[in-house]
């Protein structure tokens, strides 16, 4: 098995945090795993995108130029990243911001209302675990009780008061991405 994941959107939006999380995750459960941060020059506001490459083996690059998933915080990434998926592989959309249509039927789009969700829950910086919980339910990369612990870890005691709501932010992703889109189950 061996997955390439990028997250791409503005600086800010806590893509690269929604990258390493996975990488640590993958690390947790004894897996290869290489994490690329990009990111302009202005901390808020600027493009920020990470590539993580997830493997059973021993990674021969960490870099991709078709990923097997994306995942799209806004419209230049979309615009950037929807063409370069894999056939059969998965973008999961921030449809909060993207406002532009996709254009591929040979891959899996999960469509998730995120920055309007993480308002709901009272912190618009929840964006990216919504999308993660999406992206876990679709592609389970990494189990999702793992994430939770390693979240809750890099969150650390001085974040104690977040830990509830990232976790929820988690799970609500998750919960919509199946009802988009029932995964079967292996049996």
């Amino acid at each position: 098995m061996q997955e390439e994941i990028i997250f791409a959107g503005f600086g800010g939006q806590g893509v690269l945090f929604a990258g390493q999380l996975v990488a640590y995750t993958a690390l947790a459960e004894n897996k290869h795993v290489t994490w690329i941060p990009s990111y302009g020059p202005e901390m808020r506001g600027g493009t920020a995108n990470c590539t993580v490459v997830i493997s059973d083996e021993p990674i021969g690059s960490p870099v991709t130029s078709h990923p097997s998933i994306a995942v799209v915080f806004n419209n230049p990434s979309l615009e950037k990243y929807e063409s370069l998926v894999k056939p059969g592989g998965l973008l999961v959309i921030n449809e909060s911001l993207v406002t532009l249509p996709t254009h591929r039927t040979d891959i899996t789009i999960i469509n998730i209302p995120g920055t309007s969700l993480a308002t709901d829950l009272g912190e618009v910086r929840l964006t990216n675990m919504l999308l993660l919980g999406a992206l876990l339910a679709q592609r389970p990369i990494v189990s999702m009780e793992m994430a939770k612990k390693v979240l809750l870890e890099k969150l650390g005691e001085s974040k104690a008061h977040l830990h509830d709501v990232n976790l929820t932010a988690l799970e609500r992703g998750w919960a919509l991405s199946r009802e988009a889109i029932p995964v079967e189950d292996p049996a």
